[in-house]
Protein backbone atom coordinates (compact mmCIF):
# COMPACT_ATOMS: atom_id res chain seq x y z
CA UNK A 1 0.00 0.00 0.00
CA UNK A 2 1.41 3.40 -0.98
CA UNK A 3 1.96 6.05 1.68
CA UNK A 4 -0.66 8.79 1.48
CA UNK A 5 0.88 12.04 2.82
CA UNK A 6 -2.57 13.58 3.22
CA UNK A 7 -3.24 11.15 6.09
CA UNK A 8 -1.81 11.28 9.60
CA UNK A 9 -0.96 14.33 11.68
CA UNK A 10 -1.44 16.82 8.84
CA UNK A 11 -4.88 15.38 8.12
CA UNK A 12 -5.87 15.89 11.75
CA UNK A 13 -5.24 19.61 11.39
CA UNK A 14 -7.20 19.83 8.13
CA UNK A 15 -10.41 21.68 8.77
CA UNK A 16 -9.43 22.66 12.31
CA UNK A 17 -11.05 25.94 13.23
CA UNK A 18 -10.34 28.09 16.22
CA UNK A 19 -13.20 30.20 17.47
CA UNK A 20 -13.21 32.41 20.52
CA UNK A 21 -16.07 31.84 22.94
CA UNK A 22 -16.30 28.18 21.93
CA UNK A 23 -15.71 25.30 24.35
CA UNK A 24 -13.01 22.75 23.56
CA UNK A 25 -12.02 19.41 25.03
CA UNK A 26 -8.28 19.01 24.44
CA UNK A 27 -5.83 16.19 25.12
CA UNK A 28 -2.07 16.27 24.62
CA UNK A 29 0.67 13.83 25.61
CA UNK A 30 4.30 13.60 26.55
CA UNK A 31 6.71 12.34 23.92
CA UNK A 32 6.54 8.54 23.71
CA UNK A 33 3.97 8.70 26.54
CA UNK A 34 6.69 9.06 29.18
CA UNK A 35 5.14 9.08 32.67
CA UNK A 36 6.61 12.28 34.10
CA UNK A 37 3.66 14.66 34.49
CA UNK A 38 2.02 13.57 37.75
CA UNK A 39 4.99 14.61 39.84
CA UNK A 40 5.80 17.46 42.20
CA UNK A 41 8.17 18.82 39.55
CA UNK A 42 5.85 18.86 36.54
CA UNK A 43 2.17 18.98 37.57
CA UNK A 44 2.29 22.22 39.61
CA UNK A 45 4.08 23.99 36.74
CA UNK A 46 1.39 22.92 34.28
CA UNK A 47 -1.46 23.87 36.61
CA UNK A 48 0.14 27.24 37.39
CA UNK A 49 0.42 28.05 33.68
CA UNK A 50 -3.17 26.95 33.08
CA UNK A 51 -4.25 29.34 35.85
CA UNK A 52 -2.05 32.16 34.55
CA UNK A 53 -3.52 31.79 31.08
CA UNK A 54 -7.01 31.98 32.57
CA UNK A 55 -6.08 35.12 34.50
CA UNK A 56 -4.86 36.64 31.22
CA UNK A 57 -8.17 35.82 29.50
CA UNK A 58 -6.76 33.26 27.10
CA UNK A 59 -9.42 30.80 28.24
CA UNK A 60 -11.91 30.00 30.95
CA UNK A 61 -10.73 26.66 32.28
CA UNK A 62 -13.71 24.56 33.27
CA UNK A 63 -11.82 21.45 34.39
CA UNK A 64 -8.49 19.74 33.80
CA UNK A 65 -6.56 16.69 34.91
CA UNK A 66 -2.84 16.05 34.75
CA UNK A 67 -2.20 12.35 34.20
CA UNK A 68 1.25 10.72 34.26
CA UNK A 69 1.62 10.92 30.47
CA UNK A 70 -1.12 13.24 29.21
CA UNK A 71 -3.36 16.20 30.03
CA UNK A 72 -7.12 16.57 29.52
CA UNK A 73 -8.73 20.01 29.60
CA UNK A 74 -12.18 21.44 29.00
CA UNK A 75 -12.22 25.19 28.47
CA UNK A 76 -13.87 28.09 26.71
CA UNK A 77 -11.40 29.82 24.42
CA UNK A 78 -10.92 33.56 24.78
CA UNK A 79 -10.18 35.99 21.97
CA UNK A 80 -6.48 36.74 22.51
CA UNK A 81 -4.96 33.51 21.09
CA UNK A 82 -6.05 30.87 18.63
CA UNK A 83 -6.55 27.36 19.93
CA UNK A 84 -3.24 26.20 18.46
CA UNK A 85 -1.30 29.12 19.90
CA UNK A 86 -2.90 28.66 23.33
CA UNK A 87 -1.89 25.00 23.47
CA UNK A 88 1.57 25.83 22.11
CA UNK A 89 2.02 28.45 24.83
CA UNK A 90 0.95 26.05 27.58
CA UNK A 91 3.34 23.41 26.30
CA UNK A 92 6.19 25.90 25.95
CA UNK A 93 5.76 27.48 29.38
CA UNK A 94 5.46 24.11 31.12
CA UNK A 95 8.35 22.41 29.32
CA UNK A 96 10.82 23.13 32.11
CA UNK A 97 8.63 21.20 34.54
CA UNK A 98 8.73 18.19 32.21
CA UNK A 99 12.50 18.35 31.89
CA UNK A 100 13.02 18.66 35.65
CA UNK A 101 10.37 16.02 36.33
CA UNK A 102 12.00 13.38 34.19
CA UNK A 103 13.80 14.76 31.17
CA UNK A 104 10.83 14.50 28.81
CA UNK A 105 9.17 16.86 26.39
CA UNK A 106 5.75 17.21 24.76
CA UNK A 107 4.60 15.13 21.83
CA UNK A 108 3.82 17.21 18.73
CA UNK A 109 0.19 18.13 18.24
CA UNK A 110 -2.93 17.58 20.30
CA UNK A 111 -6.43 16.13 20.02
CA UNK A 112 -9.32 18.56 20.17
CA UNK A 113 -13.08 18.28 20.17
CA UNK A 114 -15.13 21.44 19.73
CA UNK A 115 -18.36 21.22 21.70
CA UNK A 116 -21.53 21.97 19.82
CA UNK A 117 -23.68 24.71 21.41
CA UNK A 118 -26.31 22.12 22.43
CA UNK A 119 -23.79 19.53 23.65
CA UNK A 120 -24.04 18.58 27.31
CA UNK A 121 -20.59 18.96 28.94
CA UNK A 122 -21.38 16.50 31.76
CA UNK A 123 -19.90 13.43 30.00
CA UNK A 124 -16.64 15.33 29.52
CA UNK A 125 -16.59 16.46 33.16
CA UNK A 126 -17.08 12.84 34.20
CA UNK A 127 -14.45 11.57 31.77
CA UNK A 128 -11.87 14.07 33.01
CA UNK A 129 -12.70 13.52 36.68
CA UNK A 130 -12.70 9.71 36.43
CA UNK A 131 -9.56 9.39 34.29
CA UNK A 132 -7.09 8.74 37.15
CA UNK A 133 -9.47 6.28 38.81
CA UNK A 134 -10.04 4.36 35.59
CA UNK A 135 -6.27 4.23 35.06
CA UNK A 136 -5.91 2.57 38.46
CA UNK A 137 -3.76 5.37 39.84
CA UNK A 138 -5.66 5.66 43.13
CA UNK A 139 -8.51 4.05 45.04
CA UNK A 140 -12.03 5.46 44.88
CA UNK A 141 -11.59 6.73 48.45
CA UNK A 142 -8.80 9.17 47.47
CA UNK A 143 -8.74 12.47 45.63
CA UNK A 144 -6.37 12.89 42.66
CA UNK A 145 -4.13 15.87 43.48
CA UNK A 146 -3.75 17.04 39.88
CA UNK A 147 -7.43 17.56 39.06
CA UNK A 148 -8.90 21.06 38.93
CA UNK A 149 -12.42 22.31 38.37
CA UNK A 150 -13.42 25.95 38.54
CA UNK A 151 -15.70 26.84 41.41
CA UNK A 152 -18.71 27.74 39.27
CA UNK A 153 -18.60 24.34 37.60
CA UNK A 154 -17.83 22.41 40.78
CA UNK A 155 -20.96 23.93 42.34
CA UNK A 156 -23.17 21.95 39.93
CA UNK A 157 -20.80 19.06 39.15
CA UNK A 158 -20.36 18.13 42.82
CA UNK A 159 -24.02 17.05 42.91
CA UNK A 160 -22.93 14.10 40.72
CA UNK A 161 -20.11 13.14 43.09
CA UNK A 162 -20.00 11.41 46.45
CA UNK A 163 -18.43 14.11 48.65
CA UNK A 164 -15.93 14.98 45.91
CA UNK A 165 -15.25 11.34 45.08
CA UNK A 166 -16.62 9.18 42.28
CA UNK A 167 -19.71 7.12 42.95
CA UNK A 168 -18.50 3.57 43.69
CA UNK A 169 -20.80 2.13 41.01
CA UNK A 170 -18.95 4.18 38.36
CA UNK A 171 -15.78 2.24 39.08
CA UNK A 172 -17.26 -1.27 39.17
CA UNK A 173 -15.21 -3.70 37.15
CA UNK A 174 -12.14 -1.48 36.97
CA UNK A 175 -8.70 -2.80 37.98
Amino acid sequence: MALDPSKGYRALRHGRHSRDGVEYFVTFCTDQRQTVLASEAAAPVILAEIQKMETEGIWVMRCAVIMPDHVHMLFQLGSSLTLGRAIARLKSKSLLGLKVGGGSHWQAGYFEHRLRPDENPLPLFLYIHLNPYKAGLLPASSVWPWYRCRKEDMDWFSSYLNQGLPEPTWLNGLP
